[in-house]
């Protein structure tokens, strides 16, 4: 692996968006079929430098028999926005913050050590001051990307490694993930993926089809009559209008204790369609869509203590139909 950079800036939370930068690192990786252009973490010049999701493994472009399936879904980007980022990347939830003490640091996996600047409950939609970047390293092969992101904030620790390699037996993507907890105490929590897909330009509505491999179930944050649950997955009945959203915070089947999960998404219009599925014990699925995206997120519990691995996978299968 070779380094990457490290320094980093001050940030600024809710930051508005400006012009899409053009200059950030990435690595072009391509396997049958499939080609993909992955943005390298920098804290200078990195495409994504916000502090809510890990750095690593940011896919601006990915392409296969001519559908894009993940590209920008916002009207315009700014790196330090909490959500200016695409592709299928992930969250840890907050170690250590309500223990903190204003100004003390708490650990956001993947991004660095944060500085806690009030009393007030985290909130993942503020930009946090990162005081510890910890130390990267970066991989590059033809049809793959490694990422290992160490770091040390008193009793907190890790090693954290991400792979994102292209299939050869089928057209899809792997990612690997290992966490192993250096410390002194234990790196509770939840991660899950967002799964930002914008296949073929797609605009969330009655060409969304989304399949769920159980009944879902849950409650709508509100009474909207753009979207339903059925019996095999979730259903617009219209194209969602410019600013609407849809949120679902508890979409979930009938095992509490499932493991692992999967769920297929289809623009039915082009025919270009993804698979994915997950290890890890699900802990719960949040399903949020604006007319740019529709994302199912699932949410799986980690707890890694002192000297131990966890290990998990997602793959995705690109298909047409």
């Amino acid at each position: 692996m070779k380094p990457s950079a490290n320094t980093h800036s001050p940030t600024r939370a809710h930051a508005r968006c400006a012009p899409t930068p053009t200059d950030f690192p990435v690595a072009r990786i391509s396997a049958n079929g499939v080609h993909a252009e992955i943005c390298l973490p920098d804290s200078d010049a990195g495409y994504y430098r916000g502090t809510r999701f890990d750095w690593a493994g940011v896919i601006r472009d990915l392409r296969w028999r001519g559908h894009r399936y993940f590209d920008e879904w916002f009207p315009a980007h700014d790196p330090l926005c909490h959500d200016g980022i695409c592709g299928p990347v992930d969250e840890f939830t907050q170690t250590g913050y309500e223990d903190a003490a204003e100004g003390d640091e708490f650990l956001k996996i993947g991004v660095g050590a944060l500085r806690k600047t009030t009393d007030a409950p985290y909130d993942r939609f503020q930009t946090y001051p990162i005081s510890n970047k910890g130390k990267r390293q970066t991989g590059i092969s033809a049809d793959r990307v490694d990422f290992q992101h160490t770091l040390t904030s008193g009793d907190l620790a890790y090693d954290y490694r991400k792979t994102l390699q292209l299939t050869t037996d089928k057209p899809g993507l792997r990612l690997e993930y290992a966490l192993k907890n250096t410390g002194a105490k234990p790196l509770e929590g939840q991660v899950y993926n967002h799964n930002f897909f914008t296949i073929d330009g797609m605009t969330t509505g009655p060409d969304t089809e989304i399949r769920l491999p159980f009944r879902p179930e849950g409650d709508w944050r509100e009474a909207y009559d753009s979207v339903a649950l059925t019996d095999t997955g979730i259903n617009f009945s219209r194209e969602l209008n410019a600013g609407e959203k849809v949120f679902m915070g508890n979409l979930h089947g009938h095992d509490p204790a499932q493991t692992g999960y999967a769920f297929e998404l289809h623009n039915r219009k082009s025919g270009a369609g993804v698979r994915a599925k997950g290890s890890g014990h699900l802990s719960h699925i949040v399903f949020w869509a604006c007319p740019a995206t529709a994302c199912i997120e699932p949410y799986t519990t980690r707890q890694v203590h002192p000297g131990q691995t966890a290990r998990w996978t997602i793959e995705y299968e690109f298909f047409e139909r």
